[in-house]
């Protein structure tokens, strides 16, 4: 029942984290859901399992990595699942693709 509204363009950054791998492809979408905050949460990671993510040492190589990077306006801090996202005040790339959202997000 969830449907993207809206694309950001994909942008390719450098590798984050201490283990060395290749630059990432990185895309954000605004998704409209009747799924509940840890829901979405459990479907994205039954998405990355099924595109192949097996979890090892954290940070490293990754087919996939889905992240709930903002839901409205919630705040939620759980051990397993924090909101808005910690890192969205140190990642640009995530600030621009918001940016670039805001307008679609703005007519809902």
């Amino acid at each position: 029942g969830s449907t993207v509204e809206a694309a950001s363009e994909s942008e390719e950054t450098e590798q984050r984290g201490p283990v060395p791998q290749g630059p990432y492809l990185n895309q954000m979408v605004l998704l409209k859901t009747p799924l509940a905050p840890r829901e979405l949460l459990a479907h994205c990671a039954s998405i990355e399992r099924a595109a192949g993510r097996q979890r090892g040492v954290r940070w490293g190589p990754r087919t996939l990595d889905l992240d709930i990077v903002r839901y409205d306006e919630l705040t939620i801090a759980e051990p397993d699942l924090i909101v808005p996202h910690p890192e969205l005040p140190r990642r640009d790339f995530w600030q621009r693709e918001l940016a670039e959202l805001l307008p679609y997000a703005q007519s809902r």
